[in-house]
Order: structure tokens, then C-alpha cells, then sequence
């Protein structure tokens, strides 16, 4: 009656028919188990997760995307990969990120190399360097934007950048 190997159900059922004798059908139901679901999935494109409980104070460096519930505060650099900020999230650092969603509360200076999203949920206190940036419909945010690209792509820009977000400063032009 039950499958494993293939995650598929079998219910039979018993319907008459025209001779009011009675005939097995069996319809086939696909079911996912939680296991299966990411059973066939590379682990590299799983983003890490930092649970609600988790708080950890320092740096953060990775090749992987983020997914913060927890709270950070030190310095994170995501340069190749995206760095999301769940709602139950928080952070009080610098960020260096390819794309940058917040739904938290984040307190530092966000640097987005594709783009920067404010969800309506997002807090932020602190400047923004992006070339794209988006701030949705009841998000708080209090700072200075950059959207010039040079400022977030070049590489005097990107030294400065990354200086920034290793002294807990601020990025400065010029």
C-alpha cells in the first residue's frame, strides 16, 4: 500500500459500476516528506541559516547566502552572495553583501554590489551604498543612499569599503 522508495500512495477505492458489481481502482498520490525535499539539493545552494536563539558577536565572512533570525554584531562580508535579514533578525554591524534584503532591524552601514531591498517590516539606522536601491511602503530608515555605481564598484571605493567594515567605521568619498 505504501511506497518509500518513490513517495508514492496508493488508495484504493471501490466504485460500482453499470453492473452493480464492484471494481478495485487504485489513483496514485505523490507525497513530499520533509526529507525528500531538499534530497536531490547541492547543500551549496541552501542558504546558512542563523536561528532566532543564536547570537554571536564578531566577524562573518562566507561564499555562501545568509539567512540572519538571530542577532549579529561585529562585521559581515557576503561579496559574491546575498545576505538577508529575517523579521526576527537584527544586526549591529557593517555589511558588504551582493544583494541585501532586510526585513529586521539593522543598525551600520549597508554596502549592496547588485542592490539593497528595504521590506516593509525593515529598520535600518545607517547609510546605504548600492547602485540599486529599494525602500518598500512603511519601512524605517534613517541614514544617507548612494546610488552612484562607481562608489560601490570601484576599487579605490571597494578599499575603502572594506577598511570600513573591518574598523566598524564608515565609508568616506573622496
Amino acid at each position: 500500500m505504501f511506497k518509500r522508495s518513490d513517495n508514492t500512495v496508493n488508495f484504493g477505492s471501490t466504485l460500482p459500476d453499470n453492473g452493480e458489481s464492484k471494481q478495485n481502482i487504485t489513483e496514485p498520490v505523490t507525497t513530499e516528506t520533509p526529507s525528500s525535499k531538499y534530497a536531490g539539493a547541492d547543500r551549496r545552494t541552501l542558504p546558512a541559516v542563523i536561528g532566532a536563539s543564536i547570537r554571536i558577536k564578531g566577524e562573518l565572512f562566507g561564499d555562501e547566502d545568509l539567512i540572519i533570525q538571530g542577532h549579529v554584531e561585529g562585521s559581515i562580508e557576503l561579496k559574491k552572495n546575498n545576505l538577508t535579514v529575517g523579521a526576527q533578525g537584527s544586526f549591529k554591524a557593517n555589511c558588504r553583501a551582493r544583494i541585501i534584503t532586510v526585513e529586521g532591524k539593522v543598525e551600520g552601514d549597508l554596502y549592496g554590489d547588485e542592490r539593497i531591498v528595504i521590506k516593509q517590516s525593515g529598520d535600518v539606522r545607517g547609510n546605504i551604498v548600492a547602485p540599486r536601491v529599494s525602500l518598500e511602503d512603511g519601512a524605517k530608515f534613517k541614514g544617507s543612499i548612494d546610488m552612484e555605481p562607481k562608489s560601490a564598484k570601484s576599487g579605490a571605493s571597494q578599499e575603502r569599503v572594506s577598511e570600513a567594515i573591518a574598523h566598524g567605521g564608515t565609508a568616506k568619498n573622496g
